[in-house]
């Protein structure tokens, strides 16, 4: 099946209300003066305390430590790595050895199999696997090509390397990706949209929601005040968390 296995799916819907940001960056460089890359055990206390989570580097990183813990063979992948736009992921295998993309990062709805030897896998167009969009899988020996269609007739693409990174040089990569900080906020999050989960997006201070049905923007956020106070609604992140860390771009934006 083109779907993952249900020992990987219970791992994976533990991250269903994680959502994906740079916020925490920011906030550990300027608030707290820590410009190491974070592990696993730093993030969990930090989800306990103010219910933030991370960038694409850290959510691969958390992500396979669970399936380590949970006895699945998996191992991180990426491109443009030791880049400004470089992009984390994850690849796991089921218990027949078929390889399926779980990208956090993203805000997958599920992983997809990637394996093109095997008879489940296809390269139609499919629901279910990404917020208010199909996807495609093309893939070779050395790469992933996700084709995304959107419902106003958009199409976009991601490319992987699929080489398993060591540990040791995906935490090199992560490590030089959280010290760089952009200008603009990003946060992205899965939501409840009607009979779908949808993709709330918030970037350079505005605000939207993708869906099947198109995009919807949302209402200009003028104080940062307000911004906190739509973050927190969307989130459930602290709210002195995200007053100090909205604050940080507000400066060096």
């Amino acid at each position: 099946m083109i779907k993952a296995p249900e020992s990987i799916l219970t791992i994976w819907k533990k991250f269903d209300d994680f959502p994906m940001e740079t916020l925490t960056k920011a906030w550990l460089i300027h608030s707290r003066r820590e410009r190491k890359q974070r592990v696993v055990s730093q993030m969990k206390e930090h989800r306990i305390q103010y219910g933030i989570t991370g960038n694409c580097f850290d959510l691969a990183l958390w992500l396979l430590d669970e399936f380590r813990k949970a006895g699945a063979t998996a191992y991180p992948i990426g491109h443009n790595l030791h880049t400004p736009s470089a992009h984390a992921a994850i690849i796991v295998l089921d218990e027949l050895g078929r390889r399926y993309l779980c990208d956090l990062g993203d805000q997958w709805l599920q992983p997809i199999l990637i394996e093109t030897t095997s008879e489940d896998f296809t390269e139609e167009s499919l629901n279910g696997f990404f917020p208010a969009a199909k996807v495609q899988v093309k893939a070779d020996a050395s790469h992933i090509k996700i084709i995304y269609h959107r419902p106003n007739g958009r199409v976009s693409k991601q490319i992987y390397e699929t080489r398993p990174i060591e540990v040791s040089e995906f935490l090199t990569a992560a490590q030089f990706s959280h010290n760089i900080l952009k200008p603009r906020p990003l946060l992205e999050c899965r939501t409840r949209y009607k009979n779908e989960v949808a993709h709330w997006e918030f970037y350079n201070w505005k605000s939207f929601l993708s869906t099947t049905e198109g995009i919807f923007h949302d209402p200009k956020l003028d104080t940062l005040d307000h911004c906190v106070n739509i973050l927190h609604e969307k989130t459930g992140y602290d709210q002195t968390f995200l007053k100090e860390a909205l604050t940080i771009y507000q400066r060096i934006g």
